[in-house]
């Protein structure tokens, strides 16, 4: 199989790496580059355990080829803290008990900073539809969404 060699942001340093034609970006962030963080679910597109920012938009890792990236910024879940400092949404997810088995927590977190990157001050119906990608087997989502909806009002009360 022909390599290609990649060339991307993730989490804010420069990543550069010769990679199988066809790999997605799911391997490549974790078998290649070693970022953990997105999660391989059903490999299929279905579940958003594999789900990062890519340019400022929510994408499918386990659906994107890595070669399709090149010259992209890409943000995952272990690039959200600053200096060991938790990121409001990762915080408010482990102050309202959001994460039991944690397998679509890195999702779910993706889904949200985007949806709060746009939306600030969203509504419960908002983070709901924001969330829709994603499938947890754990919670029953009340506690992900309360998570959501607290990161919200804690970073509007910051922004005043």
């Amino acid at each position: 199989m022909a390599k290609v060699p990649v060339q991307f942001t993730l989490n804010g340093a420069e990543k550069a790496e010769f990679i199988d034609s066809g790999t997605t970006l799911l391997n490549a962030l974790r078998d290649k580059i070693g970022d953990t963080s997105p999660k391989g679910g059903c490999h299929q597109g279905t579940c958003g355990a594999c789900s990062v920012i890519i340019d400022g938009e929510l994408r499918l890792s386990c659906l994107t080829l890595a070669e399709t990236c090149s010259g992209a910024a890409i943000t995952t879940t272990s690039g959200l803290s600053e200096g060991g400092v938790l990121h409001p949404l990762q915080r408010a997810f482990l102050d309202a008990f959001a994460t039991q088995c944690g397998f679509c927590t890195p999702g779910m977190i993706m889904a949200a900073k985007v949806l709060l990157d746009h939306t600030p001050n969203p509504s419960r119906e908002d983070v709901v539809e924001a969330l829709s990608g994603n499938i947890c087997r754990c919670t029953g989502y009340e506690p992900i969404i309360q998570a959501v909806l607290t990161a919200a009002r804690s970073n509007s009360q910051n922004a005043a």
